[in-house]
């Protein structure tokens, strides 16, 4: 039986305060997660942008945007991962078209 897959958009912002080299870090690492457990269909680096409201006192974060494929038990980990990891500020998956 085949899987059933569907598709979601992870939004992450990432604390401003890390280097060039650990902000590329991050978003390869998720890059390569997302790729090892579905398909990348579109992928975008906002980059720098002003956020709604402070985060930790902060008025800015680097934004990246994922619409990817997956199985249905993938986002709950890279939800828990997300939480945990170092930098990043804020995160949301989306189911599309929901």
């Amino acid at each position: 039986m085949a899987k059933s897959t569907e598709k979601y958009e992870l939004l992450y912002i990432i604390d401003v305060d890390k280097t060039e080299e650990e902000t590329a870090a991050i978003v390869e690492r998720f890059k390569s997660l997302i790729e090892a457990n579905g398909e990348i269909v579109e992928m975008e680096e906002w980059g720098k942008r002003k956020l709604a409201y402070l985060i930790n006192d902060k008025p800015e974060g680097y934004y990246v945007l994922v619409k990817f494929t997956c199985g249905p038990e993938f986002p709950a980990e890279l939800d828990r991962i997300l939480h945990i990891t170092d930098g990043v500020v804020r995160s949301l998956i989306t189911v599309e078209g929901a």
